[in-house]
Parts: structure tokens; C-alpha cells; sequence
């Protein structure tokens, strides 16, 4: 049935980016998973944060199951501390909350059919279905992979998808050939003619 296949296809590569999200953590240090590396502040472990937020809030919330555990609110009045880590939150303490989030929303995605009703009450329209949410979730995953992956290699120039691929990535020098010939064409092309 194409719906089963559909969950399954979405929820397959959830638990896929996941880890992608948790792997961009690995070897660095606290300063480094919590520095601000944008003029906004963007950081690894403020995206760990933000994720496990987030998606405790739509996988459970969202369909009356909510997660039984206290967690930041992400909608404290522009002060964005579900972006970023206090001093006193440890690196295992948001870890270990997003992989808990992983089980009670992996349990509710279980239970629910792929067309099961919920409601999202920040959202112009409501009433959605676990495929929306599914796809959302994804989406907003994905999203903050990408980010995670650009702050990763503004670190310690550390790029890839997933672990097991790592070993495929090209190496400094063939980066940084590749760098000088993507900065001369921009200059080329910025040139006066």
C-alpha cells in the first residue's frame, strides 16, 4: 500500500538525518559546538537544541501526544534560547533529550496512520495530517543538516552527508585546487569589461 510505503520512505530518512545532525557533534570541543558562527549566532548544539524542540512539539503536541518531559519553550519572546546552549546545559543533557524525543516521536509515528488527523494551532491552516508533519519534520531536519554542515566545515573543514561516507571525501589539497579555481572564476567574472 502506498501509504505504508510513504511512512515508512519519510520516517526511513528521519531517522537518517538524525544521526547526520548528531554525527556534526563528534571530535569537537564545547567551545566549538557552542561558539556563534554567524552573525546570528547559529551553532551546532543550539541546532541539536532547536531540533529536539521542535520536533518533540510535533510529534506530540500536535497530535495530543505530548512528550512527557519538560522541554525549553521555543517560543519564548525573541530571546531564542531554543537556539543555543547555556553554560549549565551539557552537551549530553540536549543529546540524550533529542534522542529521547526520537523515541516518543518514532512511538507516535508508529501508532498513527499516515492520514491520522492533528492540529498545529500556530499554523494559518490547522488541521493537518501525520503526512504533513512527517514531511515537515523532514523538511525542518534537512534544513538545519544543511546549516549544521556549513558550521562544520567552517570549523575544522570536516564535510560529508553521514559517517559511513566520510572516508569518500576529497582531501585538503584537493579542496583547496578546487577553491582556487572556483575564486578565479568569480574574479574573472567580476572583472570590469
Amino acid at each position: 500500500m502506498i501509504d505504508e510505503f510513504a511512512k515508512e520512505y519519510l520516517h526511513h530518512d528521519l531517522r537518517h538525518i538524525r544521526e547526520t545532525m548528531l554525527w556534526k557533534l563528534d571530535g569537537l570541543s564545547e567551545y566549538d559546538v557552542r561558539r556563534p558562527l554567524t552573525a546570528t549566532g547559529t551553532n551546532l548544539l543550539g541546532l541539536v537544541k532547536h531540533l529536539s524542540i521542535t520536533e518533540s512539539r510535533y510529534f506530540g503536541e500536535v497530535f495530543d501526544r505530548p512528550f512527557p518531559e519538560p522541554v525549553p519553550r521555543w517560543d519564548a519572546p525573541d530571546d531564542g534560547t531554543d537556539m543555543w546552549a547555556s553554560e549549565h546545559e551539557t552537551r549530553e543533557e540536549i543529546i540524550q533529550r533529542y534522542r529521547r524525543v526520537w523515541e516518543h516521536s518514532d512511538a507516535t509515528i508508529a501508532a498513527l496512520a499516515i492520514d491520522s488527523p492533528g492540529h498545529v494551532p500556530w499554523w494559518p491552516r490547522p488541521h493537518v495530517k501525520l503526512f504533513n508533519i512527517l514531511v515537515h519534520v523532514l523538511t525542518e531536519t534537512s534544513r538545519h543538516a544543511g546549516h549544521a554542515d556549513i558550521l562544520r566545515e567552517q570549523l575544522d573543514g570536516c564535510t560529508g552527508a553521514a559517517a559511513e561516507y566520510a572516508h569518500l571525501e576529497p582531501d585538503r589539497a584537493t579542496w583547496a585546487a578546487r577553491v582556487a579555481t572556483i575564486e578565479a572564476a568569480a574574479r574573472a567574472a567580476g572583472a570590469p569589461r
